[in-house]
C-alpha cells in the first residue's frame, strides 16, 4: 500500500515544483544565516580609522553629510512603475487573440483598461505632487 502511494505521489506532474519549493524554503534562510554569520566574523571593524586618514598627499578628509536628493528615488520608482507596465502589456497583447478565441476578449480588454486607468491615476497623482519637476538643491 505504501509503495503504491509513493508511486502516485512521485508521478504527480507538480511533484518537482513541490520539491524545489521545499528546497528553496530551506536553502534561502540557511544561506542568509551563513552569509550574515561569516560576514560578522570575517569583517574588519577598524575601518573607520583608515577612512579618515590622508591618502597619499591629498587634503585631510572631512566628514560630509549625505546630500543625495530624494528626487532620484522618486524618478527611479516612476521608471520601475512604467517598466513593469510594459512588461505586463507585452504578453497581454501577444495573447489577446487567444483570449478572444476562448471567449475572454472583453474581459481581457476591460482588465487591461482598468490596469492602465490605475497607472494613469498614479501618474497624475505623482505629476500633481511635483515628482516630475526637477529642483536644484544647494
Amino acid at each position: 500500500m505504501t509503495g503504491e502511494l509513493t508511486h502516485i505521489v512521485t508521478d504527480h506532474p507538480y511533484f518537482g515544483v513541490f520539491v524545489f519549493t521545499v528546497i528553496t524554503f530551506i536553502a534561502f534562510p540557511t544561506t542568509l544565516f551563513l552569509a550574515r554569520f561569516l560576514s560578522r566574523k570575517l569583517a574588519r571593524l577598524d575601518t573607520e580609522k583608515l577612512k579618515s586618514t590622508i591618502y597619499e598627499c591629498g587634503p585631510e578628509v572631512t566628514k560630509q553629510p549625505n546630500t543625495i536628493s530624494t528626487q532620484f528615488y522618486m524618478l527611479a520608482l516612476l521608471f520601475i512603475l512604467f517598466d513593469v507596465e510594459i512588461i505586463f502589456m507585452f504578453p497581454w497583447a501577444v495573447n489577446f487573440r487567444l483570449f478572444h478565441e476562448i471567449g475572454l476578449g472583453w474581459f481581457a480588454f476591460v482588465a487591461m483598461f482598468f490596469f492602465l486607468l490605475l497607472l494613469a491615476i498614479g501618474f497624475v497623482y505623482e505629476w500633481k505632487k511635483g515628482a516630475l519637476e526637477w529642483r536644484n538643491i544647494k
